[in-house]
């Protein structure tokens, strides 16, 4: 059985560190080069596989080089990606900008991401599953999997990105029972949290709170910041791994710990263990 399935974008990111974001006709000078996985869903699919949940893929890459690359980095890390499907498109690449405070600027194609079929596989998966975490992706896919998941009494996390509030994900989260958004997205919507619903605001370095008819904060780690891209997707898959056994404190901690380890490397994909976590854990004791 699958603990949990992750559903959305599967990328490729180029990644570009530089000594500060250009302005408009400008030039900025290139200190840093990465290349690996990326998207939302694929991030937070690696790190729950690499803290030991049993965890599948469902989201969509090229048949190109990249999209090889990408389902042999997830499978190498123990993510199932037997409903990561090859279509015939461009995988999707994001390049992001990161300068030396760590902050993203980002360009990206359309490309291959969100052309998965969800009556493909899914709705078998779904029967087998624990719970359903959904990131970025059309809103009428992230709507029929919570539907589906619904149906067959699955649990839903839902990590909708910073794009929001350009898209129609109201009667998304209205299905949702675990809401991550950062502050600004959460003032984008416009919402609390509704009855029975979890939410989680990511505040950055000043860690996060849970709210569900109260509050429970937690105030992050002390990290050198590289690039915070990926660090909300480390934070996501840390606290549905740990959320699953352990106490919302317990998760809120965990979650803030696989965000300050993302932060300090290039790139969104993050490379982690318990190991790393519990001595984060351990320092701040």
């Amino acid at each position: 059985m699958t603990d949990i399935l992750c559903a959305g974008h599967a990328n490729w990111d180029v990644t570009l560190q530089v000594d500060r974001l250009p302005q408009p006709d400008d030039e900025a000078r290139i200190t840093g080069r990465r290349q690996s996985g990326g998207g939302s869903a694929a991030n937070a699919a690696a790190v729950l596989a690499q803290l030991q949940v049993d965890t599948a893929l469902l989201g969509s890459v090229g048949r190109d080089e990249r999209g090889q690359e990408i389902r042999r980095e997830l499978t190498d890390l123990g993510v199932e990606t037997g409903l990561l499907e090859a279509v015939t498109a461009e995988t999707t690449t994001k390049y992001l900008i990161v300068d030396q405070a760590g902050e993203v600027l980002m360009l990206g194609n359309k490309g291959a991401n969100e052309r998965f079929d969800i009556d493909s596989g899914a709705s078998e998966t779904l029967g087998d599953v624990e719970h359903l975490h959904l990131t970025s992706q059309r809103p009428d896919t992230a709507l029929e999997l919570a539907r589906r998941a619904a149906e067959r009494g699955v649990s839903v996390s839902f990590d909708p990105g910073r794009r929001v509030a350009d898209q129609e994900y109201e009667p998304v989260l209205e299905r949702t029972d675990l809401l991550f958004v950062t502050e600004r997205e959460f003032e984008s919507i416009g919402r609390e949290s509704r009855p029975g619903q979890t939410v989680v605001v990511k505040r950055g370095e000043r860690g996060a709170q849970l709210r569900d008819g109260g509050v429970e904060t937690h105030s992050g780690f002390d990290a050198d910041v590289v690039d915070t891209a990926g660090a909300g997707d480390a934070f996501a898959g840390g606290f549905l791994a740990t959320r699953r056994h352990r106490s919302a404190a317990d998760a809120l901690a965990v979650a803030n710990a696989c965000g300050a380890v993302a932060v300090q490397s290039l790139g969104a994909r993050t490379r982690l263990s318990w190991d790393d976590i519990d001595a984060l854990l351990a320092d701040s004791a």
